[in-house]
């Protein structure tokens, strides 16, 4: 299997965070504040082993399983993808085109959601200095803005690239 540059790119940031993941979690507390209420106060605690395992298959487990599942429909030659006009784009000229941008489209997603993922742990061990724990909630929905931001854009590329004929 031939890796393109988007797959080592993401496969680097996702070794990247979990890296990160790993080494900012030597810093937590035994138990670790791992839920918060809406005004911050932590609510739920879990075991930091439990924590680290939780946290790196959804920084990097959430991110792989969105990234290759537009991949097993572009290997299946689109037949389960949905998009307009959709005999247009898959039409013997165009195909291989069609299907290597959602391929790469759902590895900037998943860059983006992987980025998200590790913000939210930072977050979390950030929380975790304070005593009692608590966690920012001006930084949470600041990382909530960033990311709709980022997923709208996403989207607009997605319906300009297919709202239209080349």
């Amino acid at each position: 299997m031939k890796l393109r540059l988007g797959s080592i790119a993401l496969f680097s940031l996702l070794l990247v965070l979990a890296g990160f993941v790993w080494l900012t979690a030597q810093a937590l507390p035994p138990v670790v504040a791992s839920h918060f209420s809406a005004s911050g106060a932590a609510d739920g605690f879990m075991h930091r082993g439990a924590y680290v395992v939780l946290v790196l298959a959804l920084v990097v487990g959430a991110p792989l399983l969105v990234a290759f599942v537009p991949l097993l429909v572009a290997g299946q030659g689109g037949r389960n993808l949905s998009i307009p006009d959709r005999q247009y784009w898959l039409a013997p000229e165009r195909r291989e085109d069609t299907l290597a941008f959602i391929a790469a489209h759902g590895k900037r997603f998943s860059a983006a959601l992987a980025l998200f993922l590790g913000y939210v742990h930072w977050l979390v061990v950030r929380a975790n200095e304070l005593q009692p724990p608590s966690l920012s909630t001006a930084g949470i929905v600041s990382g909530l803005v960033v990311f709709f931001l980022a997923l709208s854009v996403w989207l607009w590329a997605l319906f300009a690239r297919f709202g239209r004929r080349a």
